[in-house]
């Protein structure tokens, strides 16, 4: 009996552990380029608002949001079905076209930073910042910081669900009372 039960253990072990790991691929979120999104929001026959989560590559904050907010099970599923996601890098180098205009790389200090997260972020370069487009690339609004799963979910279905055409945000979020 003592030789079967380490190995059912270990049995019970992997099989969790790899129910696990299942789990955690269903959560994952499909980011696309900008040129994909904005391809798709204007070839779609019902296009989806655009989500863009600028980040850079040093930010710690940026990482704990990929991990906590952006794999949580809900937000995930909420933001596939809503939106269309981009992941930006506000360091980026290749160019993006934008509404008729070409953003660049503009070196600056040790690194630079690219004029599409420059204007996305009203010239206010802070990581990370999601960044809300309603379905004909019109800016909804951008959201500087770290956002927990709850909090995010709320911001995001306010413009998701058109709420911010019918509300402000301070009376939606329950602040202006």
């Amino acid at each position: 009996m003592s030789i079967v039960a380490p190995h059912f253990k270990k049995m019970v072990f992997v099989l969790f552990f790899g129910l696990g790991m299942v789990a955690v691929q269903a959560q994952e979120v499909e980011w696309l380029s900008w040129d994909e999104a904005s391809e798709m929001a204007k070839t779609d026959k019902n296009p989806k608002k655009i989500f863009i989560d600028v980040y850079t590559d040093w930010c710690g904050w940026c990482k704990k949001m990929d991990k906590d907010t952006f794999q949580n099970a809900e937000v995930a599923a909420y933001m596939k079905e809503n939106f269309y996601m981009v992941k930006l890098d506000g360091e980026g180098k290749e160019p993006i076209e934008y509404k008729g205009k070409t953003y660049n790389f503009v070196p600056s200090g040790r690194k630079g930073y690219h004029e599409f997260a420059a204007a996305l972020l009203q010239g206010k370069l802070s990581y990370p910042t999601t960044v809300f487009l309603d379905e004909e690339l019109n800016m909804l609004s951008p959201v500087p910081g770290y956002q927990k799963p709850e909090p995010f979910l709320n911001i995001a279905k306010y413009f998701g669900d058109d709420i911010y055409k019918e509300k402000d945000w301070k009376s939606y979020s329950g602040q202006g009372e």
